[in-house]
């Protein structure tokens, strides 16, 4: 245990820390942000943080501004000598940019995990990663958590979007051990979609592997940008015989056209998690969202007793 627990939030998802908050029963702490006219940030924590323990929950979504907040307030709570800062990041931007798969690219999600350790953070928490090699990237301790205890109570509790017979779906190749881990919980049969990327947020279904004719099927994956890839392959199934065509994953971009794709789609019902703060604007009468806040709240805890937090990010169970 390093000093006093204290969570302090930044403005891209100050909800869910207030959720987490609650979790904890505590106060979120006092950290002022501004904006100068020229898009310069500013921040400054209204408390003192001197040998703390601080928590700081920032998802990496667009706009950019959310990722340079992030290193200022970590930087901020490093010169106040906090005792230990956690980066809480459910989710975290840049993960697909995560090898150099042709030339003269950059490799995005090791640049800003560099740029986050090095500004201040101590430890990371983050949520089901695009890529778990990212982890990697760090020589800092790194928790990798999964929202998949919060989805599958909700899948549990309701047969809106799963029954007996419902067929769970792998997007892509990549996608396929988290569908797995799914079916084998819910002891539903898998079937993954075989897709061609053909540009950035654009990729063609060339084949369905399993049997999904005359079935309710449900796709599992760990985001949604554009919704291009999900509503495409939504259709797929459909047209090969799928009798309702749902979805899962934990982040909701949503960026562009996303919503508008998704309302005139085959898609019925979609789950979410919280991870990603939606506006109003950004709302959709198809999307289910649950919060992920406790499974956050009890990462923060055990690891501020200086408990294990295996149980948490263990994605078999």
């Amino acid at each position: 245990m390093s000093g006093e627990l204290k969570v302090f939030s930044g403005r891209s998802n100050p909800l869910l820390a207030d959720k987490i908050c609650s979790h904890l029963g505590i106060e979120r702490g006092e950290l002022t942000i501004k904006q100068f006219s020229d898009g310069e940030l500013w921040c400054k924590f209204e408390e003192n943080i001197r040998g703390k323990d601080i928590f700081l929950v920032q998802s990496t979504n667009a706009p950019h501004e959310n990722i340079i907040e992030l290193l200022l307030i970590l930087d901020a709570a490093r010169r106040a000598s906090a005792g230990r800062i956690t980066a809480v990041m459910p989710y975290y931007g840049y993960a697909r940019q995560d090898r150099k798969d042709q030339p003269r690219v950059p490799i995005s999600a090791r640049l800003f995990m560099d740029l986050i350790v090095n500004a201040g953070a101590q430890r990371i928490i983050a949520m089901d990663l695009h890529s778990t090699q990212i982890q990697g990237y760090v020589s800092v301790p790194f928790d990798h958590l999964y929202s998949k205890p919060a989805v599958l109570k909700y899948l549990k509790n309701s047969t809106t979007m799963v029954d007996k017979d419902t067929v769970i779906v792998a997007p892509d190749v990549g996608s396929v051990p988290l569908a797995r881990s799914y079916a084998y919980s819910l002891d539903l049969e898998l079937a993954i979609i075989d897709k061609r990327r053909t540009a950035h947020n654009r990729s063609e279904v060339m084949n369905i592997i399993g049997n999904i004719a005359g079935k309710k099927v449900l796709i599992v994956d760990d985001m949604a940008d554009t919704a291009g890839t999900l509503v495409s392959a939504a259709a797929k199934l459909a047209e090969l015989g799928a009798t309702e065509v749902n979805a899962a994953f934990t982040h909701a971009v949503l960026s562009g056209p996303a919503i508008g794709r998704i309302e005139n789609s085959v898609l019925k019902h979609i789950l979410v998690t919280d991870t990603i703060h939606r506006p109003e604007h950004a709302d959709c009468s198809k999307i289910k969202t649950v919060s992920i806040s406790e499974t956050f709240a009890q990462a923060i805890d055990r690891i501020h007793n200086d408990e294990s937090v295996s149980i948490l990010f263990n994605k078999k169970d």
